[in-house]
């Protein structure tokens, strides 16, 4: 191998691939130099909670899929669709933990994966059932973000963002149901497109969330992103919907020319209970100002819809509903009751919460986020891009979502301040792209977050190409990393 460990911590997933096809590396090179980047440095962080190095050696010495990524090392996070045969899968639950869960075959996700080359190293730290946005469950512990270990790494795919920000996977694996793969990414300095609905299927599993919730990865560059999406999307036979096939594969819109959009922008919160941290402004200001300059038309314009305080109280009641039925879903899968103590207090919480809406409450919430989608959809009919904040504050201290013993449901109170500009765009069902674009004085990372109309992610990721080119991040490297 030319290059050192070193030389790999810091490479893209693209680039690893190409040493493997290139010849100068082989699968089994890179993820001996990914473990050894995982026991030096995850110690630091608790990003890694299962590993799977025999597996990955295997696999790496074996007959590999010659997809795009063939022996890139890859991280897959411990929920969102990741079950994989053999090997652990417990959504961030003690139940599961406690039995030992072990899924019987590998999700389509999963399948996915495999097919284009992926070799599967572990499992990160998520949040239980992914239900805040920070990573710091129970049963395993807060994970640690590298730019500063006191803060979170944002959540729920808090883990793999964590893992990749510090070089130790080019990319991983992450989930978002409201803002789970955006929040992480801004948090941690990283690339992160939540796609749109139905852009790949959930099988073996039916909806998540009624739709909100949509899977890709957590990478340090947009080619990377856009060569997981390719290698993800499409449905699979019974699936409820899709959205439309892109017209080529994503990877070729990096570098194509988005041509002069029409670009809207938004910087406070519409509803104004909700003040945006000054760097957190700053960061959707300089963008604008590189948009200009790339030739895009800035307007002083934001979706009415986005104005709307009803829908807070609808997505309240069907997020209780899911919760409850995710907890009742514990006992199919692994056919065991459930005890006190088996999940968090917040989670029982929030499912006893859940368990007293009725079939018709629950309907009509649907029905009015699906109304209030509409509204706010209708802006991109004469706009082509919307600029505004990943989060309105700052990556989160650890321990700033724990509630008191008698009200575990207050500790919550800080998701939604966290998932405000993030968890819209999961009703809507849009593609929406957090974007490394700006760093405090004292060396924190603010995201920025782009949102195109359903269905047009090759916008987003032209558009983000050329902001990765104008204002380049590759060269940012946290205080926790890898060395070799």
């Amino acid at each position: 191998m030319t290059g050192t460990p070193a030389d790999l911590a810091r490479l893209d997933a693209t680039a690893q691939a190409d040493l493997v096809r290139s010849g100068q590396a082989s699968p089994t090179e890179l993820v001996e130099a990914a473990i050894a980047r995982i026991e030096a440095v995850d110690p630091q962080l608790n990003a890694v909670i299962h590993r799977q190095f025999d597996a990955a050696r295997t696999a790496a010495a074996g007959e590999l899929a010659d997809g795009p990524f063939r022996g890139v090392p890859f991280l897959v996070k411990d929920l969102d669709n990741s079950q994989e045969a053999g090997q652990p899968y417990y959504a961030g639950t003690r139940y599961l933990q406690k039995h030992g869960y072990t899924p019987a075959a590998d999700s389509e996700l999963i399948r996915r994966y495999k097919a284009a080359g992926l070799v599967i190293t572990g499992r990160t730290n998520c949040p239980e059932f992914g239900l805040q946005p920070t990573t710091e469950p129970a049963t395993r512990g807060a994970t640690h973000n590298p730019w500063d270990p006191t803060r979170s790494p944002g959540g729920s795919s808090g883990g793999s963002a964590a893992a990749v920000a510090a070089g130790l996977v080019p990319m991983a694996h992450a989930g978002d149901g409201g803002g789970s793969i955006r929040i992480p990414a801004s948090a941690c300095g990283l690339v992160g497109l939540k796609p749109s609905r139905g852009r790949h299927t959930n099988a073996p599993e039916n909806e998540a969330w009624a739709g909100l919730v949509a899977r890709n990865v957590v990478s340090r560059s947009v080619r990377d992103t856009a060569g997981a999406l390719d290698a993800i999307r499409g449905p699979a036979p019974g699936d409820p919907y899709q959205a439309p096939p892109p017209a080529r594969p994503y990877v070729e819109e990096v570098g194509a020319d988005p041509g002069a959009l029409r670009v809207g922008w938004l910087v406070d919160d519409p509803g104004g209970e909700v003040p945006t941290e000054a760097a957190c402004a700053a960061a959707v200001q300089s963008t604008l100002g590189l948009l200009e300059g790339l030739g895009h038309r800035i307007e002083d314009s934001t979706p009415d819809g986005l104005k709307s305080e009803e829908v807070v109280g609808h997505f309240t009641a069907c997020f209780g509903a899911w919760t409850a039925q995710e907890v009742v879903g514990l006992e199919t899968l692994v056919g065991e009751p459930l005890v006190d103590g088996d999940v968090e207090p917040a989670t029982a919480m929030l499912a006893e919460l859940g368990q007293s809406v009725t079939a018709v409450q629950y309907l009509d919430a649907l029905d009015q986020l699906q109304t209030w989608t509409r509204k706010l959809a209708a802006w991109w009919e004469d706009h082509d891009v919307l600029v505004l904040p990943t989060m309105p504050v700052l990556p989160t201290p650890l321990g700033a979502f724990d509630g008191p013993a008698d009200n575990p449901l207050a500790g919550m109170a800080m998701s939604t301040v966290v998932v405000l500009y993030t968890a819209p765009f999961n009703i809507s069902g849009q593609p929406a792209i957090s974007l490394p674009m700006h760093w405090t004085e004292d060396g924190l990372p603010v995201g920025v977050q782009l949102v195109a109309a359903y269905g047009r992610e090759d916008q987003l990721l032209q558009v983000a190409a050329q902001l990765e080119q104008a204002a380049p991040w590759a060269d940012r490297i946290p205080p926790i990393t890898a060395t070799r």
